[in-house]
């Protein structure tokens, strides 16, 4: 079992199940753990060689676009509403992220 691509993998579904996770609870907290896993999610991204890297590497991005300033908008301007709104669209990116993560498992050879 290749553990760095458990990690790897790990993250990237962490940072989906807790984006849903704040726009099930409109929570600050929730928010800044998703903010701050996805992040971490797009550094383990940026060392991986794979098929559909850039692509795995650019749609994380748009998660941290969309997931920093929502917590912004939520903390700083109190507006609840615009932060969901952002936090969509990450949800948006990171299942996105996740059907790539899909596509490539399928394609690539692994001998056990």
């Amino acid at each position: 079992m290749d553990w760095g691509k458990v990690v790897y993998i790990f993250f990237a579904l962490m940072s989906l199940t807790t984006t849903a996770g704040f726009l099930v609870d409109h929570n600050t907290v929730a928010l800044f753990i998703a903010a701050s896993i996805n992040v971490v999610s797009t550094l383990l991204k940026i060392g991986v060689k794979n098929i559909l890297s850039a692509e795995l590497f650019a749609s994380s991005l748009v998660a941290d676009l969309h997931l920093v300033p929502a917590y912004l908008y939520a903390e700083l301007a109190n507006d609840m509403s615009a932060a969901v709104a952002m936090a969509a669209g990450a949800l948006l990116a990171n299942l996105f992220s996740v059907g790539l993560i899909y596509i490539e498992s399928a394609k690539t050879k692994e001998e056990f």
